[in-house]
């Protein structure tokens, strides 16, 4: 598996370098994605209970956002 690519621009030189990630650099791109994979899953599960909620209780979401407003 090839890493992904790291592209450094150094704007004093107008110097473009693409490269391919680090080993330390690939972990941390992995742990990055794993957190947002994590946190967007927490968010759908979050989103889907209030949903589960609203829907259990037979209002809309404007209806809830008037009641605690």
């Amino acid at each position: 598996m090839t890493k992904p690519m790291v592209r450094i621009h150094d704007v004093a030189t107008d110097e473009i370098i693409d490269r391919e990630m680090t080993d330390a650099e690939f972990t941390q791109h992995k742990k990055r994605q794993q957190i947002a994979a994590t946190q967007e899953a927490e968010a759908e599960a979050k989103a889907t209970a209030k949903a589960v909620l609203l829907e259990r209780l037979g209002i809309t979401q404007d209806e809830a956002n008037l009641l605690l407003s």
